[in-house]
């Protein structure tokens, strides 16, 4: 592990820049980095760059929207 032993742990499906594409062979892709993979994001980025995403921005859930019924 770089970093001093320490490695996040990064949820794509948390990042507000992550979004599920229609294209069967890249399914996956990030708005930030403005690319589709056939893996998650985070982890395109890590096999290319060697660290972690640094924009991994969680997203703002509107709680009152998931109360309606």
């Amino acid at each position: 592990m770089k970093n001093g032993g320490s490695s996040m742990q990064i949820a794509c499906g948390k990042c507000e820049f992550y979004y599920v594409t229609h294209d069967k062979t890249r399914p996956w892709g990030c708005k930030k980095f403005n690319f589709k993979s056939t893996r998650l994001p985070s982890q395109e980025v890590k096999h290319s760059t060697g660290m972690d995403c640094a924009y991994y921005t969680q997203k703002i859930v509107n709680s009152t929207s998931e109360k309606r019924s």
